[in-house]
């Protein structure tokens, strides 16, 4: 089964197009009027939709690397510095993660792009 993919406020929403474009399932924060939830609840949320988040958030980082630690179960978090690759990059990494992965290859790992 292909991985779905929560997008961050954070993220560009070029790359969200381009995913979709692509036949990748995505939904946005802001799509989804959930752009104004503490990093908790957002990931949270994304775990009960069996959905992979996507951030350029440190912050979201350090929070899915602490609960690893705390072993409290997530969807997966893949974390890329804004800065780190092109939009065009991210949207090839995050393709291939959608669509070679498996929900449970993920489940609570933060893995870091690009690849």
């Amino acid at each position: 089964m292909p991985v779905a993919l929560y997008m961050d406020v954070h993220v560009p929403m070029p790359i969200s197009r381009q995913l979709r474009l692509r036949g990748v399932d995505v939904v946005t924060a802001t799509e989804a009027g959930t752009n104004r939830l503490v990093d908790e609840a957002l990931l949270l949320l994304a775990t009960t939709q069996t959905r992979v988040l996507f951030t350029h958030d440190i912050r979201f980082k350090a929070l899915a690397e602490d609960w690893q630690r705390q072993g409290h179960p997530f969807a997966g978090l893949l974390y890329g510095h804004a800065e780190g690759a092109s939009i065009g990059q991210y949207v090839r990494d995050l393709e291939l993660i959608a669509k070679a992965t498996s929900p449970e290859e993920l489940a609570n790992t933060v893995l870091h792009l690009p690849l």
